[in-house]
């Protein structure tokens, strides 16, 4: 059944008369709370459980309370955060192709229009919305909908849905409106934290991420580690992208690189670079042998995932560098355009043995350093070697597979 709450256009929120049944005062004590410094150190599920308790204890019959927050990600279109009395906290993160799943109904109308809706359980102009999972089988007889409009950005919705067979009274949706700015408020920081997070992450990993976010943003701020260095190549590639279309090479590459990431980061590696069809990572931390450890097997996971990949009946092969030594971390670049980066000696010889890989043809190759450190016994020496830029020879190993 359709249910119509105002009229003549009985989806829309319009201002109601004076005369609400809940104090202003109450009504105030939710508006202080999301805007306060308790709501602001909650996350997303705090949020969410606290408004719909906030809201039940004035008499409000919420029965289902989601928040659909839309963010930037390469993933992830958004996440949905629900609540309902009694049940733990539903969150819900979204992939791009989410947006079929809320095509042709309110949530999605609301978002494209920031327009608000009331709509009930029947059929309805709108679309239906009994389908998408946090709604369904929940016995819903009305949902009110409203945008939460962040400036430029995309469009985040929060949704109150009732059981009550007439739906939220005048009243009711009045003091629902009176919460929404500084709902929107609360969550508009919450999604831009997460952009934040999420933006960083993606672009220059985890630890980089947190040493920007902890303020080590000034050029020149450097610091020395003693870490694992691991940089993977890509071998032929000039010939490929030479013989390949560009959407296939780019098809190509995005398939490789999923490939060698996941290798990588599972191991506790965090990803430096991409320099064109190459992978620079390195795996920081205080016990030598963990951290070479972890880089040995990531090179062996890469050479595993390797052997079985194909895009479009083409094959790869790689070339893989590992060394253990000293290298300095931090800013560099010019005025306003900075990088994280690794710089040093140490630095400078994995990218000479990576070479040497090619030269070679050995898909691994390492220094007698990270071997030690490794306690790699299946290493055999392929002979001292001269580097370009070192003066002595170097020898390196590579493993038996």
């Amino acid at each position: 059944m359709t249910s119509a709450i105002h009229a003549p256009d009985t989806s829309r929120f319009e201002p109601k008369a004076a005369g609400n049944a809940v104090s202003a005062g109450a009504l105030l004590s939710i508006i202080e709370w999301l805007s306060g410094d308790e709501c602001h150190a909650l996350d997303e599920a705090g949020l969410v459980s606290g408004l719909g308790r906030r809201l039940q204890a004035l008499g409000l019959p919420v029965d289902r309370l989601t928040l659909h927050l839309m963010t930037l990600h390469p993933e992830f279109i958004g996440r949905t955060i629900a609540w309902a009395p009694g049940e733990p906290v539903e969150i819900h993160d979204r992939e791009h192709g989410a947006r079929v799943a809320i095509a042709n109904t309110p949530l999605r109308k609301v978002m494209d229009t920031r327009e608000p809706l009331v709509v009930g359980a029947g059929e309805n102009v709108h679309g239906r919305w009994q389908h998408i999972d946090v709604f369904a089988d929940r016995g819903l007889m009305q949902l009110v909908i409203a945008p939460l409009c962040n400036g430029d950005g995309p469009v985040s919705a929060a949704v109150f849905g009732t059981r009550r067979p007439s739906g939220f009274t005048a009243s009711e949706q009045q003091l629902i409106e009176r919460i929404l700015p500084a709902l929107r408020n609360t969550s508009e920081l919450r999604i831009l934290r997460q952009v934040e997070l999420s933006l960083l992450d993606t672009y220059i990993g985890p630890l980089t991420a947190s040493r920007i976010l902890a303020g080590r943003i000034r050029r020149g701020e450097i610091e020395s580690m003693q870490a694992a260095l691991l940089l993977c190549d890509l071998r032929g590639f000039t010939e490929l992208s030479n013989r390949l279309p560009g959407s296939t090479v780019l098809g190509l590459l995005n398939a490789y690189f999923d490939r060698i990431v996941p290798a990588i980061t599972r191991e506790g590696g965090e990803l430096l670079k991409f320099m064109g069809d190459a992978v620079l990572a390195f795996f920081p931390g205080y016990d030598a042998a963990h951290s070479c450890g972890a880089a040995l097997a990531s090179a062996r996971d890469i050479l595993d995932e390797i052997d079985h990949f194909q895009y479009e009946g083409i094959g790869v092969k790689a070339g893989i560098a590992l060394h253990y030594g000293e290298v300095s971390y931090g800013n560099v670049g010019s005025g306003r355009r900075l990088d994280f980066t690794l710089i040093g000696g140490d630095v400078n010889l994995v990218s000479r043995i990576q070479t040497a890989c090619s030269e070679l043809g050995e898909p691994v190759l390492m220094s007698a350093p990270f071997r030690e450190e490794a306690g790699a016994g299946d290493a055999v020496s392929v002979g001292a070697h001269r580097l370009k830029g070192f003066a002595e020879p170097v020898e390196l190993f590579t493993i038996v597979r």
